[in-house]
């Protein structure tokens, strides 16, 4: 596979609106659905080292791209003093399963390239360890959620069409209403994200772009 840097920092925002314009009516049927921050959190999913730097096999060109919307996002959420959750991903032998046999070598704990970027703030964040694609998967995800009064999940990180992906219709699953960001999400090619949209956008998640999030919050003051 290819891998593509389809977002840069000067195109992103131009890159994501055409993204979204061609979901022509699976987005627009979702519409009514509006962020509500009082009862929102944000996910920022797997933003290490392991997919931002380039000398690593794992890397993702286009994810360097997203980390100022990423961050605007985490700052916003931050001042509001509403939850935000990292995640790492991150493996032993003893319970990789499947990811072990699917991919290329393992993602141990206490490798340096486990750690989430320096870039990002985790101040007052919780950063959960995870083994699979799904955030919620055998994590405390689900009731960190719950136990704050968590309605909607916000979705940004890395990949669009596994991690983020997975644990978008897994939230939706579990009755959260999902925002997924066009222009905060990456993966390997431009091809792989438009189809994690259009298929969120079908049946599980209204994409958005991160400045209607930030909108969102605006509107509540």
């Amino acid at each position: 596979m290819k891998r593509e840097p389809y977002f840069k920092p000067d195109t992103l925002r131009e890159k994501s609106q055409e993204m979204l314009s061609a979901l022509g009516t699976y987005r627009q049927r979702h519409r009514a659905q509006s962020l509500r921050p009082s009862c929102a959190a944000l996910l920022v999913l797997d933003m290490q080292d392991y997919f931002l730097q380039s000398d690593s096999h794992a890397y993702i060109p286009s994810a360097s791209a997203i980390v100022p919307v990423i961050r605007s996002l985490i700052n916003i959420f931050q001042k509001k003093n509403r939850p935000v959750i990292f995640t790492r991903q991150v493996n032993t032998s003893q319970d990789a399963d499947m990811m072990g046999k699917w991919w290329k070598g393992l993602l141990s704990p206490d490798s340096t390239q486990s750690e989430i970027t320096l870039e990002l703030n985790l101040t007052n964040g919780v950063v959960l360890n995870k083994t699979q694609y799904d955030a919620f998967w055998k994590t405390a995800l689900d009731e960190i959620l719950r136990s704050m009064n968590v309605e909607q999940v916000v979705i940004t990180g890395v990949m669009t069409h596994l991690c983020c992906e997975t644990t978008a219709r897994s939230a939706f699953m579990r009755g959260y209403e999902v925002f997924f960001t066009a222009d905060g999400t990456a993966t390997y090619t431009e091809a792989h994200h438009c189809a994690a949209l259009l298929n969120l956008a079908h049946g599980f998640a209204l994409p958005v772009l991160a400045k209607e999030v930030l909108d969102g919050f605006d509107e509540t003051n």
